[in-house]
């Protein structure tokens, strides 16, 4: 049970949330709230002020891939898509309504998607959708959802909150191409040993195309940083440039491995292979898988055009690459992304420290679930051994070298069993156990 140390002041009295950032996190938590009786406001800075990496006014915008992870349920993403399900995700029914072939990713035609939570979350009775910035930690309780461009006067006030400085990395968005540009005689539709359905489209290299087109990249200009702004990246979202330069084999063996794909004008395995793939339900957009980048744009033109098949391909968008700020929460937080400083506040979202979309959206659920929880007098005990516990877990647990977390299988309790694929189905089948028991009780829990 919550103490009357810990309660926020009158929070069992009140029944209104403001929620700033319209993100996945903002509109998961929104949603959850709702549903629970909440009156809730969600602030969202566009399209009266905007990022480098928006583009749209939509809630729930997909800035880097299309993608949210493998469906598999021997994949860390497939367990937690699998959770979030249970847990009556919005940003995963969404998701589901408007996914594209991608194999075994859910991959989502990223317009339909935005859209559709937008309209979900506007027509909900209990949301209030108000299109404006916000500079000042809102009065009562609040779950700040703004992101890793969170707005500086913003960040300011958390930092003073907080007494703590923010962290950061840089992160990047892949390119997007015009499907009609493509050269359909080089590059075929396929699936790594013929499973599933051909829903990628694989740009072949042999050895010299791959040498040429690795030195080219390798020597490429890239968008200078700032002064006073180190290289600080984020190790699973690489730029291809930076993977080009730690050895002439890197990318062969990472993003464009050929295993398992023949060209069929050779009925061989290329050297190296780029995949492609739909980012719109009917394939005109296509993102280049693995490509994150800072290159610049005339040089993403001129490198990326080496790539066989791609020689007149037109960009529908190019790469850009950002820098993603994070609280340093083993520091701040007491548990569910809950603020140790000032009850009642939450920080969700990449803001927090988790790295993802599926995360993101997690974090926003849990943060609205502990809200509600608190304000009844119960504490929410996320089930041990569940993705959706270890994540909000690993955030607040101290950490000499904090750094920005995925859903995987490491965070979750070992279990016994001879081979990887044994002990990774025995967790699977653990987490997705205790979540369903959790989620029997929503008096308790939920």
């Amino acid at each position: 049970m919550i103490s009357a140390a810990t309660a926020s002041p009158g929070m069992m009295k009140m029944n209104k949330l403001t929620i700033v950032g319209g993100g996945l996190a903002g509109s998961e938590a929104a949603w959850q709230a709702a549903q629970r009786g909440w009156q809730v406001e969600l602030w969202e800075m566009r399209p009266n002020a905007t990022t480098p990496a928006h583009n749209s006014d939509c809630l729930a915008e997909l800035v880097c891939s299309n993608s949210l992870g493998s469906k598999e349920q021997l994949t860390a993403s497939g367990v937690l898509q699998q959770e979030l399900r249970q847990l009556g995700s919005l940003v995963l029914e969404c998701a589901e309504k408007t996914q594209v072939p991608a194999g075994s990713a859910l991959a989502v035609d990223r317009e339909k998607f935005a859209a559709l939570v937008t309209e979900k979350i506007i027509n909900h009775p209990n949301i209030i959708l108000v299109r404006k910035r916000v500079d000042q930690i809102p009065p009562g309780p609040a779950i700040i959802a703004t992101g890793p461009l969170t707005d500086a006067s913003l960040a300011h006030a958390l930092e003073k909150l907080t007494g703590r400085g923010f962290l950061y990395f840089y992160d990047a968005a892949a390119p997007i191409i015009d499907g009609e540009t493509i050269d359909y005689s080089i590059v075929f539709a396929a699936s790594r040993y013929g499973k599933g359905q051909a829903d990628y489209l694989n740009c072949p290299f042999t050895e010299e195309e791959y040498r040429e087109f690795w030195h080219q990249l390798s020597a490429a200009k890239q968008v200078a940083l700032r002064h006073f702004e180190k290289d600080i990246y984020y190790e699973a979202c690489l730029p291809v440039e930076e993977l080009a330069r730690r050895g002439y084999l890197t990318l062969a063996f990472g993003p464009l491995r050929p295993v398992g794909l023949q060209d069929p004008r050779t009925d061989t395995e290329p050297f190296a292979v780029v995949q492609l793939r739909k980012e719109d339900v009917h394939g005109n957009l296509l993102g280049i898988v693995g490509f994150q980048t800072n290159l610049t744009w005339p040089e993403q033109k001129r490198v990326f055009r080496l790539i066989p098949g791609l020689a007149k391909a037109e960009f529908a968008r190019y790469g850009v690459m950002h820098r993603n700020t994070y609280v340093d929460g083993p520091k701040i937080f007491s548990g569910n992304y809950r603020v140790k400083d000032r009850p009642g506040l939450y920080i969700a979202g990449q803001l927090s420290g988790v790295e993802g979309y599926l995360e993101s959206t997690c974090s926003g659920l849990v943060a609205a679930l502990d809200l509600h929880a608190t304000s009844q007098g119960r504490e929410l005990d996320m089930p041990e051994g569940t993705i959706s516990a270890a994540l909000a877990r690993y955030v607040a647990t101290p950490n000499r070298n904090f750094q920005p977390m995925n859903a995987n299988f490491g965070l979750l309790p070992a279990v016994a069993g001879s081979t990887k694929r044994e002990r990774r189905a025995e967790q699977a089948r653990a987490a997705l156990e205790k979540m369903l028991r959790f989620t029997k009780n929503p008096g308790e829990n939920c």
